[in-house]
């Protein structure tokens, strides 16, 4: 029981740590009149990721790579069979071609390269470090070609700044503190969460990567479930596409990457024999769905909602 408090305890910290953080960065942003573009690209893009940056970096230095590597590949099998799944049956979710062409090659291309460096056996540092040099890349020429000329990702970017509801006027100094907070928050949630986990998967009698596939991946993700259902209500499903591609693309490359940097990782057997594959087909899936009318419909939104039911009740009845 002690642990499962654990566990709850953590993913509230996770998620309202994150809420804090990304509400207060954006505010200090803004104060310094950075561009929506800047705000949503980065700030909000890597704010949402936060809980999933923390929990895996605590994971692997307390020494259990199953949660670390687990939280990321779950995360990413369920932002898009769960989270888009869930925002294409409340709504249609429409699909910016331009931003799929670019950003969707972006999300194929790291999930191809998480799959071949997961399939050697060992996240090291150098793996790490080129994961980080593609999302510098990515991030450089994504703010360059966008400054120049007008695009529909543009647009995408900064509706996706403009999601966060309206900020009460504050002195600058209240909004740092309340970024602060919201990041000691974070780590502190998912301190809880992490030890939670480690005590909730021995007293089960199931592997560590089991639980970081599912409760540590489902509740580190909270945050990509809210955004993404608040812009589908709101009209904004393209913005709701953009968030699961961007949060994905940060996952690989800037989580994965951050913590084989920090405290490399040998892959657990079951990640490279199954949901990294699982993770492949996930994407795979989306595009074709995506560019079939250029929107996820309810029907697919169905199949992917199913898809993942499925897949949950397999991990859980192999563990």
């Amino acid at each position: 029981m002690l642990d499962i408090f654990w566990v709850i305890a953590g993913l509230a910290g996770l998620v309202t740590g994150g809420d804090l953080l990304v509400r207060g960065a954006v505010a200090v942003a803004q104060a310094f009149r950075i561009s929506p573009l800047v705000i949503g690209l980065t700030l909000v893009g890597f704010g949402t990721s936060t809980p999933e940056l923390v929990t895996s970096l605590q994971a692997a230095l307390a020494g259990s790579p199953g949660i670390a590597i687990g939280n990321v590949v779950g995360s990413n099998i369920g932002n898009i069979l769960l989270i888009l799944g869930l925002a294409a049956l409340l709504r249609p979710v429409a699909v910016d071609p331009a931003a799929l062409r670019r950003d969707g090659t972006v999300m194929a291309t790291a999930t191809l390269i998480c799959t071949i460096v997961i399939l050697q056996g060992v996240l090291g540092r150098v793996s790490g470090a080129v994961m980080l040099g593609l999302l510098a890349l990515y991030l450089g020429f994504t703010l360059a070609m966008e400054r120049r000329a007008a695009s529909p990702a543009v647009a995408l970017y900064t509706a996706e700044a403009d999601l966060l509801p309206p900020l009460v006027a504050r002195a600058l100094l209240t909004h740092l503190l309340l970024a602060l907070a919201g990041l000691a928050l974070t780590i502190l949630g998912a301190r809880f969460l992490v030890s939670g986990a480690v005590g909730l998967a021995a007293a089960a009698g199931v592997s560590e990567t089991v639980i970081g596939l599912t409760i540590v991946a489902i509740g580190t993700s909270m945050p990509e479930l809210v955004t993404s259902l608040i812009a589908v209500r709101k009209g904004q499903g393209d913005v709701a596409f953009g968030n699961i591609v961007g949060s994905n693309i940060f996952n690989i490359l800037g989580i994965l990457g951050i913590t084989a940097l920090v405290q490399p990782l040998a892959v657990p057997p079951q990640v490279a024999a199954v949901d990294v594959w699982v993770m492949l087909a996930a994407t795979l899936a989306m595009t074709v769905f995506a560019v079939t009318g250029w929107r996820i419909d309810r029907r697919e939104g169905l199949v992917l909602v199913t898809a993942y039911a499925v897949y949950i009740a397999l991990t859980l009845l192999a563990a």
